[in-house]
């Protein structure tokens, strides 16, 4: 929506168009608020709905401008260690790093056929994540999975900064979402987020769509590679 507010076309992508939360789909929200946008069905598991994503938006527009890839997994398939099984860890990967490494490579690829604008062909914003930076008791895989993104945000960026591909991470904190795996909605791990956060509150969704937006703009022309913490300190703590 913030992309969108911005004068982005967007193309929404995934395995279900109904919020986990409830509520108006998101291309119904972005419409009523008179953006521009389209909703495809897509698994980011698999590498034809990934190719198939940037080609659709490359023909409907012309150029692919910004990718941002923000579709994870969780839930009960993160646990810790010793009781990660072999389909929990796949599943994870399958999502968290392989999906956003198809993209990315679709992306670049497209990228790379379109002429550059202000010195950049294409931007790339990948929502990655505190636990790829510090251990995560309790979710092995889930961590694992995060500190390859973060990898490959910079990997993507040292290769491609010469062709004109910017390539950053935001990494948010605790944020209050309402979906499975929001810490804010226990008591217990509220109020040890909140000991660990030296911000005031927590962060809401709309803090982490302004990081999004700056990174994806010509603002950020000279930043790449760069990992933006939207955590409220808990980093700096």
């Amino acid at each position: 929506m913030r992309l969108a507010a911005d004068g982005c076309w967007v193309l929404l992508a995934d395995i279900r168009r109904e919020p986990l939360t409830g509520g108006e789909p998101t291309d119904d929200l972005i419409r009523g608020s008179g953006g521009a946008c389209e909703y495809i069905a897509a698994d980011v598991s698999v590498r034809a709905d990934c190719d198939r994503l940037v080609t659709h938006a490359a023909a409907r527009t012309g150029r692919l401008d910004v990718l941002v890839n923000n579709a994870a997994l969780a839930g009960t398939h993160s646990e810790p260690l010793l009781g990660t099984e072999d389909r929990d860890f796949d599943a994870i990967m399958a999502v968290n790093l392989r999906g956003p490494f198809m993209l990315c490579r679709a992306a670049v690829r497209q990228m790379l056929s379109q002429p550059a604008r202000d010195g950049s062909r294409g931007r790339i914003v990948n929502i990655c994540s505190q636990h790829g930076m510090v251990g995560a008791p309790g979710h092995a895989a889930y961590a694992v999975s995060k500190a390859g993104l973060l990898q490959l945000t910079r990997q993507i960026a040292v290769e491609h900064g010469r062709d004109g591909v910017i390539c950053n991470g935001v990494a948010p904190g605790k944020v209050v979402t309402g979906t499975p795996g929001d810490l804010s909605q226990d008591e217990t791990t509220a109020a040890y987020a909140r000991s660990r956060t030296p911000f005031a509150r927590f962060g809401e969704p709309r803090d982490v769509a302004a990081a999004v937006a700056f990174l994806a703009s010509d603002d950020a022309t000279y930043i790449s590679g760069a990992t933006l913490m939207v955590d409220g300190g808990w980093m700096a703590y």
